[in-house]
């Protein structure tokens, strides 16, 4: 008996260093995607192709300069691996920013940041689509809060729009963020997933493999944004050049390789209906960088809805962590 005991104590205790090892990590991961919320509101003369690809480029290049490190793991990986890596980056990395740069410039950050903060209980929902499913009666409270938190928020926003933002431009940079999250939403559960089946890949190793199968998708991409006739700006580094570079090389070393080496970490160690639920510190990150940028506060209906998110996504974590 008294070696049962401690083995349960001893698996208790894995199990709760294992919780907060994935929160941690989690926690870290939205602390940087955060970052490029703000971006396209610090590079508002850049179109969206020119933040989208310019990030990514960074994020390749920086993978094959640390790629060697770690060649002996990268040479295991097999082609279904790589072809996986592929997936994963265009739509988790070209296409999500490619369509959240979009949104952020044509309805401003505080929208989209919104949208994209649906992601916890979104991917709580498609991940609760297999055998071990929660019954959907205990996430209706959660979904239901969230809701009412994104109409607040919405209500707010519209009521800022003024001259700058157009009804029109408000409304195609909801479409946009909702395309992103569709992105994303797609992305996690995926790459979880195939961690998951594969787990002797590391997670160092699975950031790397992802920056690599960027770079030729996001070389592919600068090219064809240079070609284009109405790029706007002074192909290749615009009209803040110094700017512009040190900002891509920032997303693409902080958010993009340290960000997926985390999330990765993090979905290790995590259920993929809990991990996705604490994506929810990437909207409070990116909240706080664009309204220190704007130099501004939230209203009272925006906190509101803030809440009401925060408190949705509790609810969605309780209602997993209870089984």
């Amino acid at each position: 008996m008294a070696g049962l005991s401690r083995q349960v104590m001893f698996s208790a205790l894995t199990a709760s260093t294992s919780l907060i090892a994935g929160v941690a990590c989690a926690l870290g991961a939205g602390m940087l995607w955060g970052l490029v919320f703000v971006v396209p509101l610090v590079l508002p003369e850049y179109p969206p192709a020119m933040l989208s690809f310019g990030r990514y480029l960074a994020f390749g290049l920086i993978a094959l300069l640390l790629a060697w490190s770690d060649r002996t793991r990268l040479s295991r990986l097999r082609s279904r691996d790589w072809w996986m890596a592929f997936e994963l980056a265009l739509v988790g990395n070209i296409l999500y920013y490619l369509f959240l740069a979009a949104a952020i410039q044509l309805a401003d950050a505080p929208l989209p940041t919104m949208l994209i903060g649906t992601l916890p209980i979104v991917i709580a929902i498609v991940a609760n689509c297999g055998s071990d499913a929660l019954p959907w009666r205990r996430l209706l409270p959660s979904l239901t809060v969230i809701a009412i938190g994104i109409t607040l928020v919405n209500r707010h926003e519209m009521a800022l729009l003024g001259v700058q933002r157009s009804t029109e431009d408000y409304l195609r940079g909801a479409l946009l963020a909702l395309a992103a999250v569709a992105a994303w939403t797609w992305y996690p559960v995926r790459n979880s997933r195939w961690l998951r089946q594969r787990p002797q890949i590391g997670s160092g190793t699975w950031a790397l493999a992802q920056g690599l199968a960027t770079l030729p998708l996001a070389a592919i991409g600068m090219a064809a944004a240079g070609a284009w006739p109405d790029l706007g700006i002074d192909y290749p580094l615009g009209p803040q050049p110094m700017r512009y570079v040190g900002l891509m090389l920032t997303l693409g070393f902080c958010a993009s390789w340290l960000g997926t080496l985390l999330w990765n970490r993090a979905s290790r160690l995590l259920p993929t209906a809990l991990s996705g639920q604490l994506i929810v510190f990437e909207t409070l990150a990116a909240f706080a960088y664009a309204f220190v940028w704007r130099g501004s506060v939230p209203g009272g209906s925006a906190l509101a809805g803030i809440g009401l998110l925060l408190a949705g996504v509790v609810l969605g974590v309780r209602a997993f962590r209870t089984t």
